[in-house]
């Protein structure tokens, strides 16, 4: 729902400075200028022209799904930390024009999807990082300066941004539960407590599921559970009306 709720504010701005001839352009970064400082706040919101808008439109809106869905607990500090990291170092380094567009975004986006994925070396997630690489793998180009009237330089520090916010969250833990692991175990080497199915050939399969930290129990509601199971009635067999099945509903 953000990532669409973006890109209407985006038409809504364009539209609007179209509309009443508004000099956008001037709240975009200009290179250290005391002026351009408040770009690195707005320079996201400004475009240069329908197709400039159009070509960020798409992106924006598929990188963020990405974002929000796989990185819910992160997301919020990522676009924060790409737009003003990007923004800021626009302002330190780039060339003395302005600089506008939501690009450097996009790109700080690509790159934190990609690396995270690879960072984290899950295979979901690198799926993910795979799909961002069919999809805009040719962003990588945009990081030189090979258009004259391209900020290169926006692409360039948005993709760093990126990189070092997927380094600096690489241990957070994402939107699922990790990927079981399935371990193969030799006879010697069974738990005989471990409940594990055994193969043909002896070995022993135990799975192993990484469980989410935040849903793990506390001592208290462990303890108040065992004194309530210790305290329950047991069931008089001669009182009981009800035969239970093992075919009965599940509610």
């Amino acid at each position: 729902m953000f990532p669409a709720l973006a890109i209407l504010l985006l038409w809504l701005v364009h539209l609007m400075g179209e509309a009443y001839g508004l000099p956008l352009y001037r709240l975009g970064v200009l290179p250290r200028e005391a002026s351009g400082i408040v770009g690195i706040f707005t320079s996201p919101l400004i475009h240069g022209d329908y197709e400039h808008l159009f070509n960020n439109s798409l992106p924006i809106l598929v990188l963020g799904w990405c974002l929000l869905y796989f990185y819910p607990r992160v997301a919020w500090r990522v676009l924060v930390g790409i737009w003003l990291f990007a923004g800021t170092w626009v302002w330190i380094s780039a060339r003395g024009d302005r600089h506008i567009g939501a690009s450097g975004v996009i790109y700080g986006l690509a790159a934190f999807l990609f690396f995270s994925g690879l960072f984290r070396k899950r295979r979901a997630l690198m799926a993910i990082a795979l799909l961002v690489v069919f999809m805009y793998g040719g962003l990588i180009w945009g990081l030189l300066p090979i258009v004259p009237r391209m900020s290169w330089e926006s692409h360039l520090w948005g993709g760093v941004a990126g990189v070092v916010l997927a380094w600096f969250y690489r241990n957070v833990e994402p939107a699922y539960l990790n990927d079981a692991d399935i371990v193969l175990l030799d006879d010697d080497d069974t738990d005989p407590l471990d409940h594990s199915s055994t193969t043909q050939q002896g070995a022993a399969i135990r799975i192993v599921y990484h469980a989410d930290p935040g849903d793990e129990a506390s001592d208290d509601e462990l303890a108040l559970k065992r004194k309530l199971y210790e305290g329950r009635q047991p069931l008089d067999p001669d009182r009981t009306d009800i035969a239970w099945s093992d075919n009965r509903p599940i509610l």
